[in-house]
């Protein structure tokens, strides 16, 4: 009797974690999208209420005004004056305390989620050999070093960002050309097996497919 509920409480255990790995991914992905939703509705839609009263007001007008923001900051940002002064309001923010603490998390979150092949984002996913056994996965970030210092990087130099499993963190190395081996792999996907420590890849099918396929 013992062993069958032994075996009873393992075979419930694998399906409950089958399940929870294919149900946690999408609640968080809806909690994030509601939270954007109702703050952007409380707060844009309450400040548009309360700048313009007489205004007709709907449900839904502060999430697509909080959209417009996001898609209006992003077309600034394309501005050189845009930029010049976000570094002036970044490096205001890095001499306050606590604030430059909350604010540069927030900022490399966004920077490492960004997955597009511009200037500021992840150009290629690479191998970088620290032994004879032991490669680590990296993003190329930086490819051409005018306008820095010299001693920070030569023509044959490109930035990489070596990231850790399980959190937003890690290091960013400069290195020659040829000690970068470049990987046949999307950044998208790369950072996924790498936050997830190689147990996880767009390629691989979800618990439930994967146990009908075997």
């Amino acid at each position: 009797m013992p062993t069958s509920v032994g075996r009873i409480t393992k075979i419930l255990s694998k399906i409950f974690l089958q399940g929870l790995v294919v149900v946690l991914p999408i609640t968080i992905t809806l909690a994030v999208i509601y939270w954007f939703a109702s703050t952007a509705e409380t707060f844009l839609g309450g400040l548009v209420q309360f700048l313009a009263p007489g205004w007709r007001y709907w449900t839904g007008l502060g999430v697509l005004i909080g959209l417009l923001l996001v898609l209006a900051a992003g077309l600034m940002m394309n501005a050189w004056i845009t930029r010049r002064l976000l570094v002036h309001a970044e490096a205001l923010m890095g001499r306050i305390p606590v604030v430059k603490s909350i604010y540069g998390s927030l900022r490399d979150l966004a920077r490492f989620l960004s997955r597009d092949g511009s200037k500021d984002g992840f150009h290629q996913v690479v191998m970088v050999s620290v032994t004879d056994q032991i490669r680590l996965l990296g993003f190329v970030t930086r490819e051409d070093f005018a306008g820095l210092p010299d001693k920070l990087g030569a023509s044959d130099t490109v930035g990489v960002y070596l990231p850790m499993s399980y959190q937003i963190g890690g290091y960013t190395v400069f290195l020659p050309r040829s000690a970068v081996e470049p990987i046949d792999m999307s950044v998208e996907d790369a950072m996924r097996f790498t936050l997830t420590a190689g147990m996880s890849s767009a390629k691989e099918p979800l618990p439930g497919n994967k146990a009908r396929q075997e």
